[in-house]
């Protein structure tokens, strides 16, 4: 039910920021994954709030919003397809970047 930035998120988001300042033209998607609990559409609704709380965080660190693009892909992408914990259903929460562009000077 959250979306958010964990303070351990923030750490590996940093390392982000640092990528794309030392990169400025990359462009990428960052998608964001639920686990299987929860209705399809609600899923769908909460991982595109968690992509789109990614791109504001990077947008506070200093990326611009224009290089940054927000998938909300739900449950669709399972790592581990029957999760049975907290572990496994964690795996499943994830947000992932993926390079979409890199520009000509």
């Amino acid at each position: 039910d959250k979306f958010d930035i964990r303070a351990d998120a923030a750490l590996e988001l940093d390392k982000l920021v640092q990528i794309l300042k030392d990169n400025p033209l990359i462009k990428i998607e960052l998608g964001s994954h639920t686990d299987t609990r929860g209705s399809d559409l609600y899923n769908n609704r909460l991982s595109q709030r968690r992509a789109e709380s990614v791109i504001n965080y990077l947008a506070i660190k200093g990326i611009s919003k224009e290089r940054l693009t927000a998938k909300g892909y739900g449950e669709t992408e399972l790592i581990v397809q029957e999760a049975k914990n907290e572990e496994e259903h964690q795996i499943n929460r994830r947000t992932e970047f993926k390079v979409l562009e890199i520009a000509q000077e």
